[in-house]
């Protein structure tokens, strides 16, 4: 029985360790210092082609057949930077990347939404 707290708390653990939430000023600090950044928005493509992160690229999270298979072109072992429109997407999408084996994903509290009052 013991083995199965501790197995469920690991792979808690490890979510955790792996995913960062911050806030817009962290995040555009974040991104600006990057060079060869892997830059996602979740969100639909409309969302998305409305208006967008300079560098970010579309994965929409609610297609989710080919979802996870969209990220096998990047470093899982690079910050993997995700972000949606207010930030709900984005932690399920957080969390579904570190189980397929993301290291350090950031993703941005408040989604797109606080990134467009953030004031830099």
């Amino acid at each position: 029985m013991m083995s199965i707290f501790k197995t469920l708390f690991k792979t808690q653990n490890q979510q955790t360790d792996a995913i960062t939430k911050i806030d817009a000023l962290a995040f555009k600090e974040a991104i600006s210092e990057k060079k060869d950044l892997q830059l996602v928005d979740v969100r639909t493509s409309y969302e998305y082609n409305t208006e967008h992160i300079d560098g970010a690229v579309n994965i929409d999270f609610f297609k989710q057949t080919t979802f996870k298979s969209s990220f096998n072109e990047f470093d899982k072992d690079e910050p993997l930077y995700v972000y949606c429109r207010s930030g709900n997407r984005s932690k399920k999408a957080a969390t579904a990347l570190v189980e397929i084996g993301f290291k350090n994903i950031v993703d941005l509290k408040g989604g797109y939404i606080a990134w467009k009052k953030c004031k830099t």
